[in-house]
Order: C-alpha cells, then structure tokens, then sequence
C-alpha cells in the first residue's frame, strides 16, 4: 500500500546509490517535510503518472511502490543526475528507442511544466556545464580566469603555448570518465603540456589550454541558493597539485571565508543562468587572488561535507522546504 503525501512534498529525483540524495532526505525527514525519492529509471515500469491538464498546471497523481504524490501540491524538485526512462525489453527496435524518448517526454516534461523551485532545471543544468560557456560569463561576472584556448589546429596551440611562455595545461572541455571494455570508469585529469608534444594528434578531437595559475592552495565553493560553503583544499603530492581529483588521499581541508568579490561574482555567475545550486572551483594564488576554473552545477558535494562538517546537506533541504 502507498503512502499518500500531502502539503506541499518535496520530489527527489536520483539513483539509488546517491549519498548525496540521501542526505538531503535525510535532513528533509528531519525538518518534517514531506519526501518522494525516486530514479526516473524506473518509470514507466515502476512509476504510474496520470496528468491532466485543463487550464492551469498538471494535476493528478504521481505514484511508486512506497508513495503517491499530487503534482499541483509539489512543492520543489531536486533533480540530481537520474537515469533515462527503462523501456521493458518486450518492445524491440526502433520501437524501443522511440517508447524511451517518450516516457522521458511525458515524465521530465511534465514535471519541467510545475511552477516550483528546482536544484537544478536540467536543460539549464546542461548549458552550463560547458567550460567554453562558463568562462566568458565567469570574466562579465567580475571573476578572474585563466587565459584559454579551445582548438583542434596543431598549430594555433603551439601559437599560444608560445604567447604564453610560461607553463601550460590541457583539461577536458566537460567532465565524464573514460569506459574501458573491462568495466573500468577513469576520469581524465588536468595535466601539464610540453609545447613540443603539441603534434597532429591535438587535430584529432577539441582540446582546452589554459596558462597555469600559480597557487597555494584550491578551494571548492559549495552555494546554494544564497548561502555559500567554502573549503580549501590543500594538496599533499605532485600529482594532486596539478589536479585535486589525481589524489585525494594526500589532501587537507579546512573551512574558509569567501573575498566579497567574489562572493558577489559568483551570484552574478549563478544569476546569469538561473542555477539554485553549482559546485565551483577556484585556485588562490601566492598573493591571496581567487581564480576561477569551472563551476560543476550537478557537482559532488557530499565528501566535502564529510570532510569539513559544512551544513551543505541542510541548506539543501532548507532551499527545498522553502519552495
């Protein structure tokens, strides 16, 4: 039998496996507030939805093995990097591929069309996402960032590595790991670039170059809604102070204050593409300057949490029951 929720219920969309969703239910459970977790994997197999539409918004009912909620009483969604629809494996091709887009369609466009708060709309969350999108808006923003380039031409980057004359990285242009045949998830790290390695093969795909900024340290900078969490990450190995993400068993933490400027630049940055959440990295150089690098708006937040005792979970479920 499912549980009827009423008053207003918060929507989490996850995996399963998410110790971040599960945080927020869990901080959500203790603020009273009611829950339906769900993967959108599971629709339409596991999920009914029956949405009508007359005048106003969709109404009608949401529903799993555990709960049922009213879609005129949602009172915010937190979308947090779900599964596509599963399709059963009765329906073949091209039929299958065709039954996904729409179950994907009348699920995720329906809730799109609830006028509440998200963390975040996906389609924004999407946009960006991209570094090549990110960095101009960080710079309107009053953000300092690196000098870049985005190229497939061997011989524009070597142009630029020259123009630099100073060391020089090349990052991926969005996140992802590599899937190898045996399993295997790795991501691809930040690394530094020899100009005399820049052959045919930076003609093969687009790469990203960027000036290396000298640091004493990186911070991540958690915001949510207008509340913002910031660490710095302090490295432990060479590995880890090209990129964090190489070592994190040699890393260091510790909570710190975020420069009004920034903070200010930030919420311009945040602004500009209507986010409610972003995960955003800076380096602070010798001299003190925060540099921005890239903002993740679905980022991991959970271990930072862990590591410094930051509220972040709370803020999160204090945005959502605010709606």
């Amino acid at each position: 039998m499912t549980q009827r929720l009423d008053g207003g219920a918060v929507l989490v969309v996850a995996k399963e496996m998410d110790p971040a969703a599960d945080l927020v239910v869990d901080e959500l459970s203790t603020l009273q507030m009611p829950v339906m977790r769900f993967d959108m994997g599971d629709f339409p197999q596991g999920i009914s939805l029956t949405a009508e539409h007359t005048v106003g918004p969709w109404s009608g009912p949401l529903t799993n093995d555990l709960r049922t909620v009213r879609l005129e009483g949602v009172r915010a969604v937190y979308y947090r990097r779900p599964r596509l629809p599963l399709i059963t494996d009765a329906i073949a091709e091209p039929h299958y591929t065709w039954a996904v887009d729409q179950a994907l369609a009348g699920l995720l466009g329906t809730l799109y069309a609830l006028p509440v708060l998200w963390v975040n709309r996906p389609e924004v969350d999407g946009i960006a996402s991209h570094k090549p999108v990110q960095l101009p808006v960080a710079a309107r923003s009053g953000l300092r960032t690196p000098r870049s380039l985005v190229t497939n031409v061997p011989q524009d980057a070597r142009d630029f590595a020259a123009s630099i004359n100073g060391p020089l990285i090349c990052k991926p242009l969005m996140g992802g790991p590599l899937n190898y045949e045996d399993g295997r998830r790795n991501g691809v790290p930040t690394h530094l670039i020899n100009p005399n390695d820049l052959d045919h093969s930076v003609g093969l795909t687009a790469h990203l170059f960027q000036e290396w900024i000298p640091k004493a340290h990186e911070v991540r900078l958690t915001v949510i809604g207008r509340k913002m969490f910031a660490a710095e990450i302090h490295a432990g190995s060479d590995a880890s102070r090209i990129d964090w993400r190489s070592d994190y068993d040699s890393l260091t933490y510790k909570p710190c204050e975020v420069p009004d400027a920034v903070r200010a630049g930030v919420l311009r940055w945040l602004d500009h593409f209507g986010l409610n959440f972003g995960a955003f990295d800076f380096a602070v150089t010798p001299d003190g300057e925060w540099v921005f690098f890239e903002c993740n708006p679905s980022g991991e937040w959970s271990w930072i949490q862990n590591k410094t005792g930051l509220p972040i979970a709370r803020a999160l479920a204090e945005l959502l029951a605010g709606g």
